[in-house]
């Protein structure tokens, strides 16, 4: 994709720590397009590049909306955002892309955690305006820590659920999922939230359940080693350029494809965001990643080569 370069027109707080950047066209021509679930790269300097879902309305196309929490131990891009993305600043932005789109259903369960609400606002706006029957359960540290938590309960009522955690303590997930029927389950949040969703859900039939991470799982990492990396070499075909590329134990594939000349768009560089996502014609690889269902990882056909390696000697990629 080719980046955009968007202008921050506007720059507001809406919670304890978390700000909403409101960015729009220099020229004011029309943002790209975009769905529920969707997020975007934002280009912070060499070796910064985050991902931020998409938190306004998709209706809106002269302007894009995320909402940056403030990690002070993180690794710097939400320290960025929050001192240098100033109203008037410029930042170049990749996207829209979706990996957690909303699909048809009559009932869904909403279930948010702290900045997690970010994908679930508009998602919650696309099935009420669908007539779905829904309900959201959001939770978070404080009342003041909860982003948009006040507007969404104004305008849906009761079918919104705050839970802050120093009044209400934490998610009864037992009763929310016991009582979840036959809705279909989007969950984002930090990463003991979708790991005990997940654990709940494990015996429900593929494409109940829906979670976005905002963080790797222990998989994508391996078992301590530098992710990619594996215990053999690989050697990558690549079936559009008929070159053949050869990844050491010690070095991803798209590092190994990159060093060789091969320029592969990325962006996590750990499995969350899906920016390298390969077709994959021949052989089998070793998913890694923390983004593709179980359904597509059965399928084999498709990888994120920033993290994922190869069970078998040899792969042939779509590159």
């Amino acid at each position: 994709m080719t980046p955009t370069t968007l202008v921050v027109a506007r720059r507001e707080a809406v919670a304890t720590g978390v700000v909403v950047l409101t960015l729009c066209r220099p020229d004011g021509g029309e943002v790209p397009g975009w769905t529920p679930g969707a997020h975007v790269d934002l280009d912070l300097g060499p070796g910064l590049v985050r991902q931020y879902s998409l938190c306004g309305d998709p209706a809106d196309r002269t302007a894009l909306q995320v909402a940056v929490h403030l990690a002070p131990d993180g690794r710097g891009g939400s320290r960025h955002v929050h001192e240098r993305l100033l109203p008037g600043a410029t930042v170049r932005v990749v996207g829209p892309r979706n990996a957690f789109r909303l699909v048809e259903a009559d009932r869904y369960l909403f279930l948010a955690g702290g900045i997690g609400i970010t994908p679930i606002r508009p998602m919650v706006a696309a099935a009420d305006a669908a007539g779905a029957d829904w309900r959201l359960v959001y939770g978070g540290r404080s009342r003041s820590t909860m982003a948009f938590a006040t507007d969404l309960r104004q305008t849906y009522g009761d079918r919104v659920r705050l839970h802050p955690q120093d009044e209400t303590g934490l998610l009864d997930l037992d009763a929310l999922i016991g009582d979840a029927d036959d809705a279909v389950v989007y969950c984002c949040g930090p990463e003991g939230l979708i790991d005990a969703v997940q654990q709940r859900c494990r015996a429900w039939p593929p494409g109940r359940l829906h979670v976005e991470r905002f963080a790797p799982t222990a998989q994508a990492g391996g078992t301590g080693a530098p992710a990619g990396t594996g215990a053999q070499a690989v050697e990558v075909e690549l079936a559009l350029s008929g070159r053949t590329v050869h990844v050491p134990p010690e070095t991803s594939i798209l590092a190994a494809l990159e060093q060789a000349g091969t320029q592969v768009l990325s962006s996590c560089r750990e499995g969350t965001c899906g920016t390298c996502e390969t077709t994959v014609l021949d052989g089998v690889p070793e998913h890694r990643d923390s983004l593709l269902t179980e359904e597509e990882r059965a399928a084999g056909d498709t990888m994120l080569i920033c993290v994922s390696r190869a069970r078998t000697r040899r792969l042939v990629l779509e590159l």
